[in-house]
């Protein structure tokens, strides 16, 4: 039961390089997750229903559906667009922003390093990737998953608030104009109220 609910994981892999595509591949595969590779930001963005300009999420949106991705793993030295030039149009986008982006290099520059981290990568390995590595990637998973889940129930709750705010304004519509008939109905005013007297200390009064 644990390998079949494994393997519904689906991570997109991207990398430049035809070799450490296969490497990470095989590796992912390993662990039971579903991979689909492509060699660019570029494609990963179409792929994930975005595109450059922004406007090919309407076709790409039944491939999205059929195989939702769960992470993002890419190189951050690629052409055209960085691993980092990635992370930062997913995590801008709110369709996207709740799927966890892990980069891949190897050169180990610090101040690289952190800008990914900073800006929301969930983890940077360093390359080769090994084995080892993969377990790190399925908390990361599962915590994307509650805060699109989250995300979801929030959108309902909104929805919910909504419906509730609208029939009360029409319950208190329609009190006030009950109130309205009421008093006219007695001949007074609507804006109006009825004197009311109280008796005090013998025959002095009180107005009300």
């Amino acid at each position: 039961m644990a390998l079949a609910a494994e393997s519904q994981f689906h991570v997109l892999a991207v990398d430049d390089s035809l070799i450490d595509r296969k490497l990470i591949e095989r590796l992912l595969k390993t662990s039971s997750f579903l991979v689909t590779t492509v060699d660019s930001g570029s494609k990963a963005l179409k792929f994930l229903g975005l595109g450059e300009d922004h406007g090919s999420a309407a076709s790409s949106s039944s491939e999205q559906l059929e195989a939702e991705v769960n992470m993002v793993i890419t190189d951050y030295c690629m052409p055209e667009m960085t691993g980092y030039d990635l992370l930062k149009k997913i995590k801008e986008s709110s369709a996207l922003k709740n799927i966890p982006v892990v980069i891949m290099s190897s050169e180990n520059v610090p101040a690289r390093i952190n800008r990914c981290l900073e800006d929301g990568a969930e983890e940077f390995l360093l390359k080769p990737v090994k084995l080892s590595d993969m377990n790190k990637l399925r908390p990361h998973i599962l915590k994307g998953k509650c805060k699109d889940q989250q995300g979801k129930n929030n959108s309902n709750d909104d929805l919910s608030s909504s419906g509730s705010r609208d029939i009360i304004t029409i319950n208190a519509s329609s009190n006030l104009n009950s109130t309205k008939r009421k008093a006219m109905d007695e001949g007074l005013s609507p804006g109006r109220k009825r004197a009311g007297f109280s008796r005090k200390n013998g025959n002095s009064l009180t107005v009300l």
